[in-house]
């Protein structure tokens, strides 16, 4: 999917990432209380205020994640 279509999945409430992305885990999705997107990282961190780079916005390897349990 391209990164419009990865957007309107985190407005759904689902977890996003790019296919190329290396860390085991990695995946964003939308704080539900405030519009801020987090980055969960291959460290098993949350960090708010995660930013798309141009590459990221020009994308088309994006993709859903299945949920995972206590992440996101």
């Amino acid at each position: 999917m391209n990164f419009g279509d990865a957007i309107a999945a985190l407005k759904e409430g689902k977890l996003v990432r790019r296919a190329g992305w290396n860390g085991k885990g990695m995946h964003l999705y939308l704080e539900g209380y405030q519009p801020v997107i987090v980055m969960y990282t291959a460290t098993k961190e949350h960090q708010p205020g995660w930013l798309a780079s141009q590459a990221d916005m020009l994308a088309d390897d994006w993709q859903e994640v299945a949920q995972a349990t206590g992440v996101g």
